[in-house]
């Protein structure tokens, strides 16, 4: 057995079934194993981002990791990106990159970098396999590593490095993978929380990690429902379950001075499966913590059933409020970004997964969705966009049963708008809503929020943020996806109600005026 055996077979001992690959002639043995290996679904990718983001969604979607395979540090940094998110969701992810041959290194080949240093701003843990014998044990501790709690996030990205020598020559074996340390949770913690929230006025409980599913946000509604606190979900959480049947809780407002405002008062803050929240960018003349100076931080960590025993404490026995079914009215007349989100929210299918990266156009749309079928919505943890479309792809990998819907803003689409060709070729359930706007709207709001430009000075910064013509239709037909255009309301509705009820990829192109955001 090579070590490029030794590694594949121990991913499968793992539980590890799927690849998302950009090779190179440095992983030319792992892809051949791969081929030899119909246990690990191979899928090939046409930009690094689009692999590390499909593993991301992957690893949100199914509660397992799935891998990656880039091509030595230049392919590792164009996947940084969509690491560095996989990172803040607490995503688990076997990241394998190639690097040359172990004696190659020496000479500085035009490809050759610090692959360990790239990879240790996103990764929970790095190793460099050195040998074939070393081969099968190291993939293992990697799984065990991605699979460990790092902090408030359920798991963590793990990166071997695997030269290419160590995966041509004889010597591996695959090894069993032992499990990773059960989380836990300090009871104590808990119910000094419980003591808190039961005699204190101004507690806000602030849910993230898991405690967005259906158990965690029911645990939270019944603590609300007993003690008068008042209870909101992090900025983004990696994935948040929601729709008819399933206790509804705002989110905390991404711009700085609003989320500031909603925090205003709160005297107790206590945390569960997230972190204190803090401003997203610096702003002259306003602090980064969004915490009231004088508010005290209670955190009961991310464990699962930290939150359920604090629930137990607090209202043993009760049941949660849920809301039925409402949706929206279909709009009419010429599309707004508001009238999407109405078409959205009254056709959303159900089980749905939604991936959102909808920037500046999505302020209407949790409102709309709120009442629609049971649901999941993956959001952009980290900040760095062009998730949307890879997340969209790995988590239509992870559930094949259900439909996955992504709303994309058209800057960000560009980012890594190869994942189409990725959808098309594997015949994913993904249908894909442009929100085109033609500018970088975000950067508007931002411009303004800074203080960059003034006057005249800020209508010029138009042409910086401005992006006219972009042609999405023709742009997804050039990659074997269907597309079409709607300018209207009712163009936007029967188009979404075609793709959504068609199996494979679709998008559509829907031309909206750019949203001045607050």
């Amino acid at each position: 057995m090579n070590g490029a055996r030794a590694v594949l077979d121990t991913l499968v001992h793992g539980g590890i079934d799927i690849c998302f690959t950009n090779p190179g002639t440095s992983e030319m043995h792992l892809v051949a194993g791969m081929v030899a290996t119909p246990e690990i679904r191979s899928i090939l990718c046409l930009f690094e981002g689009v692999a590390t983001g499909a593993a991301d969604g992957y690893g949100r979607m199914a509660g397992r990791p799935a891998s990656t395979l880039l091509h030595l540090g230049p392919g590792l940094g164009n996947g940084l990106a969509n690491l560095h998110n996989a990172r803040r969701a607490g995503t688990p992810l076997i990241n394998m990159v190639g690097d040359h041959a172990t004696y190659h290194k020496p000479f500085d080949a035009p490809l050759d970098s610090d692959i360990e240093s790239m990879a240790g701003t996103v990764s929970a843990w790095v190793r460099r396999t050195e040998r074939p014998t070393d081969a099968g044990q190291d993939t293992a501790d990697a799984i065990r590593a991605a699979r460990t709690p790092v902090g408030p996030l359920p798991g963590g990205v793990a990166t071997l490095v695997l030269p290419s020598d160590v995966c041509w020559s004889e010597g591996g074996r695959a090894v069993p993978v032992l499990a990773a340390p059960p989380p836990s949770f300090d009871e104590a913690a808990v119910e000094r929380a419980a003591a808190i929230l039961r005699g204190k006025d101004g507690c806000l409980l602030l849910v993230g990690g898991g405690n967005t599913r259906r158990a965690g946000l029911a645990a939270a509604s019944r603590i609300a429902a007993a003690t008068g606190a008042d209870v909101l979900a992090e900025k983004s959480p990696a994935r948040h379950e929601r729709g008819a049947g399933i206790p509804r809780f705002d989110r905390l407002p991404y711009p700085r001075d609003l989320a500031a405002d909603r925090l205003k008062g709160v005297r107790h803050l206590v945390l569960a499966g997230t972190r204190e929240p803090v401003s997203f960018f610096a702003y002259p003349g306003r602090p980064s913590t969004l915490v009231p100076p004088d508010c005290e931080v209670h955190d009961l960590g991310a464990a699962p059933g930290a939150l359920e025993y604090l629930a137990d404490l607090l209202a043993p026995g009760t049941t949660p409020p849920v809301r039925d079914t409402d949706r929206p009215g279909l709009p009419s007349g010429e599309l707004t970004a508001e009238k999407a989100a109405a078409v959205i929210g009254a056709l959303l299918p159900e089980r749905a997964i939604v991936v959102d990266e909808a920037m500046t156009s999505d302020q209407w749309l949790p409102a709309a969705t709120a009442g629609a079928p049971v649901h999941d919505w993956l959001n952009i943890t980290g900040g760095s966009i062009g998730m949307g479309m890879p997340v969209a792809t790995g988590a239509a990998c992870a559930c094949p049963d259900r439909p996955v819907v992504n709303l994309e803003a058209d800057g960000s689409a560009m980012y890594t708008l190869q994942s189409l060709w990725t959808q098309s070729r594997e015949g994913l359930d993904v249908t894909t809503v442009i929100f085109n706007n033609a500018s970088y709207a975000i950067l508007d709001s931002e411009l303004r929020r800074v203080g960059a430009f003034q006057g005249a000075d800020a209508r010029r910064s138009r042409s910086l943020i401005d992006i006219p013509g972009l042609d999405f239709v023709a742009l997804a037909n050039g990659m074997g996806v269907p597309a079409t255009r709607a300018r209207t309301a009712e163009e936007f509705a029967r188009q979404l109600r075609a793709a959504v009820a068609e199996p494979g990829p679709h998008l559509i192109d829907a031309v909206v005026p750019p949203v001045r955001a607050s």
